[in-house]
């Protein structure tokens, strides 16, 4: 798999990275820790050196990331993620200087690593200032416990007064054809500093892959109960939208997942998407996107599919909605 590059500090990753969330959070039954880390292990076969974690998702997840990755640590990127009231999204956000340096400290301990290669507020704190936010990660960098700074799901503004303090290497947001709205003003942001892009659901949650319709259940605990877009209505409109992209697909001989990726990859050469499974025939199928190429019919015929066919749904409920840095701060 060829590499790309994150941020003026040109932090090299491959191109297709791995979200290991739902190695222990947010899509019902989760594998064991052999078979989790075992599937870690098999990324970096395929060719994939950048995996991502955070807080939130548990300590299971850094740790069991830390483990499979130990044996060649040195060739691979780790990104987690501070800024959840003690770790957890329920309890709202804390971007404190004291928590911050908390959370570096467990991450370190966690994943039996010498420093956070990429550390990432994982949402805006709105009572913290993000020259403070950034400021403290810069002593980290000084101390030599971070190597590169990022956010997550930041407006421009606060991307631009974060990025004047120390710049950041990337930025996280959840973006697919089917979550665009970074593409108005926070993409040409990011070019202009120079700052990667990295896309979290660049599956839309599973969605464009063609393997959830109107009668697929998820667990109890699956996070896709609760959301908008998977309700009845919307969810069979959706559906719709979907199929239409299995005509790219079966026409290149590709899965719809592949099309959606290699979408993405298509945008711009400085964004470097994160899929994330549990099963390994997935993930030999997201690592094989990389050598998918859009033709710019392809591209446009999935333009057209697009307008003609918005997206039925918010991507979050309204107490999630909150937490999106998406006004003038």
């Amino acid at each position: 798999m060829k590499s790309r590059k994150l941020g003026k500090g040109a932090l090299e990753v491959s191109e297709i990275g791995f979200g290991v969330m739902g190695l222990t959070f947010g899509y019902g039954h989760a594998p064991d820790r052999a078979e989790a880390v075992k599937l870690i292990r098999a990324a970096y076969e395929l060719g994939v050196t950048f995996f991502d974690t955070a807080e939130a998702y548990g300590a299971v997840n850094e740790e069991l990331l830390g483990e499979a990755v130990a044996p060649f640590r040195h060739n691979v990127v780790l990104a987690t993620k501070f800024g959840w009231k003690n770790g957890n999204a329920k309890e709202g956000v804390d971007s404190s200087p004291s928590r911050i340096r908390f959370v570096a400290e467990q991450s370190l301990k966690r994943m039996k690593i010498d420093s956070i290669d990429l550390f990432y507020q994982h949402r805006v704190d709105p009572n913290v200032p993000i020259e403070e936010v950034a400021g403290t990660v810069k002593d980290l960098i000084k101390e030599g416990k971070v190597k590169h700074f990022g956010l997550s799901e930041a407006s421009v503004q606060t991307i631009r007064r974060a990025n004047a303090v120390l710049p950041l290497t990337a930025l996280q947001s959840e973006y697919s054809m089917f979550t665009r709205d970074v593409e108005n003003e926070i993409l040409p942001a990011l070019e202009q500093l120079g700052i990667g892009f990295v896309p979290f659901s660049p599956l839309g949650k599973g969605f464009l892959t063609g393997q959830i319709h109107s009668e697929t259940k998820f667990p109890e605990d699956d996070i896709r109960n609760a959301l908008p877009r998977f309700q009845c209505g919307a969810l069979e409109a959706n559906e719709q939208i979907a199929m239409a992209f299995g005509k790219v697909a079966t026409r290149k001989n590709v899965t719809q997942a592949q099309v959606a990726l290699a979408w993405i990859l298509a945008q711009k050469p400085w964004i470097v998407p994160i899929p994330g499974t549990t099963k390994f025939h997935r993930l030999q199928e997201n690592v094989g996107a990389h050598r998918v190429e859009l033709t710019n019919d392809d591209l446009q015929e999935i333009q057209e599919i697009l307008l003609s066919a918005p997206v039925q749904g918010a991507r979050y409920p309204e107490a999630m909605m909150k937490f999106l840095d998406r006004d003038n701060r």
